[in-house]
């Protein structure tokens, strides 16, 4: 864990550009896979879709890396750490987001979701050292209140009722810090040690195999919905929304540090609840408008960021 903070390493033009497409097409990505994640809710248990998501994604990964010849071999501490993340990103993260799913909306899960960029933060400057910027700080602090604005309009317009709102909530926190602890595994220089798509390949295969045996306890034998808009879906969520995402928000994490990478989450939600409102017939109230021009604006300015606070 020793070395310069990825946040601090000077990118060139052209890797900066790729950042921005990376940061922009994952925001895309993400933000479309909520509402297809309500769609897999029925007669397959959330714990054996995720299951099944991982699967194809950690074959396709291990496809991939077949075809550019990229080999992977992992010593003591790279069977530790892809072990890490298949645990904390592919296991934990998904099936506490898809049992949210259970309970409230998926704009909600989405716009809880956008807390993450403060526990990468927190462990980005514990961690691995990433300094906190003035600008990030301020920014972050007027986007989280944009999000808090969000999840407020989101929870009256929620059918459900508070305790379900609550356990909904409390689920999708439970992701968030799994998934913040996956990404600043993923700004380690023990990450930068192996290559990054078949490594990537087998914590997926290892989270996968994680997901199974829980799905095996909680809800039994493995059961399959041949349904179109599900087996799409499920090809999708692994292929698109998790072999090619993952790659390219962990390519964005080495380059600008978890904290900023994890912006990316303010956006998801806006975007979520666009779809949400052409698909869900979502109802955007005055204080989900406010909330979503707030956040941006405070992106902006966090993403703005250039010299490390005093």
């Amino acid at each position: 864990m020793n070395g310069a903070p990825a946040a601090d390493i000077a990118a060139p033009p052209a890797r900066q550009a790729c950042v921005i497409v990376g940061f922009v097409v994952v925001t895309l990505i993400w933000g479309s896979t909520w509402i297809v994640i309500r769609d897999q809710l029925g007669p397959v248990s959330p714990n054996w879709s995720v299951t099944y998501r991982f699967l194809i994604a950690g074959l396709t990964m291990l496809a991939v890396a077949a075809v550019r010849r990229e080999r992977l071999v992992l010593d003591r501490a790279g069977w530790a750490f892809v072990g890490a993340m298949g645990l904390f990103q592919f296991c934990l993260n998904f099936n506490f987001v898809y049992a949210a799913e259970t309970l409230v909306t998926s704009g909600l899960v989405a716009v809880v979701f956008a807390l993450l960029l403060i526990p990468n933060a927190v462990l980005g400057r514990l961690v691995l050292g990433q300094p906190f910027r003035r600008e990030a700080v301020i920014g972050s602090v007027i986007a989280m209140s944009g999000v808090g604005m969000l999840i407020a309009s989101q929870i009256r317009a929620d059918p459900s009722g508070t305790g379900h709102t609550l356990m909904g909530v409390g689920a999708t926190l439970l992701g968030v810090l799994s998934a913040s602890i996956a990404n600043i595994l993923q700004g380690t220089q023990t990450a930068r040690r192996y290559p990054m798509v078949p490594a990537l390949g087998v914590a997926m295969l290892i989270g996968a195999a994680i997901d199974a045996i829980y799905a095996w306890a909680v809800a039994g034998p493995p059961v399959m919905e041949w349904r179109l808009g599900y087996v799409a879906g499920t090809v999708y969520l692994g292929v698109i929304a998790s072999a090619l995402a993952f790659t390219l928000y962990f390519s964005i994490i080495r380059v600008i540090g978890a904290a900023r990478a994890a912006y990316t989450s303010i956006l998801v939600p806006i975007i979520a609840m666009l779809i949400s409102t052409v698909v869900e017939g979502y109802q955007w109230r005055p204080v989900g408008v406010a909330g979503a021009i707030i956040a941006l604006a405070g992106l902006v300015l966090a993403v703005s960021a250039r010299k490390p606070a005093r």
